[in-house]
């Protein structure tokens, strides 16, 4: 048994040549998540500037509680803290080997619910 192509359409096959209608993006716009309706230019300019403030204020923190743990805690003051024991441990080794990634995955919870906070505060939340 022979194959035999399927008869042309002719033209371009795209959505347009068989007869669907093309997808009208214009009635699905929205408003930014940041302006509240009725609200100003101005006012969402300045609604947008405190939520990026007050988001990198959050990662300033959650940065500098992981630069501690990780850095400080795991590197320089090592010397110092193996002087604690901590389960057994040495607690600057701890610190070295567990404690700062077990501070990294907290963190990431910690931002986490500060962010869904934040995103409500401003009215951003998905």
């Amino acid at each position: 048994m022979a194959y035999t192509e399927p008869p042309s359409t002719g033209g371009d096959a795209g959505p347009d040549a068989q007869g669907a209608q093309p997808r009208n993006d214009q009635s699905q716009t929205t408003q930014p998540a940041t302006a509240p309706a009725g609200s100003s230019p101005a006012a969402s300019s300045a609604d947008v500037n405190r939520y990026w403030k007050a988001n990198l204020s959050l990662l300033g923190k959650l940065l500098a509680v992981w630069f501690i743990a990780s850095f400080l805690f795991g590197i320089l003051l090592v010397d110092v803290l193996n002087q604690v024991p901590f389960f057994g441990f040495k607690l600057g080794f701890w610190f070295a080997q567990q404690g700062s990634i077990y501070t990294f995955v907290a963190l990431i919870f910690v931002y986490a619910r500060q962010m869904k906070k934040l995103d409500r505060q401003f009215g951003v939340e998905d």
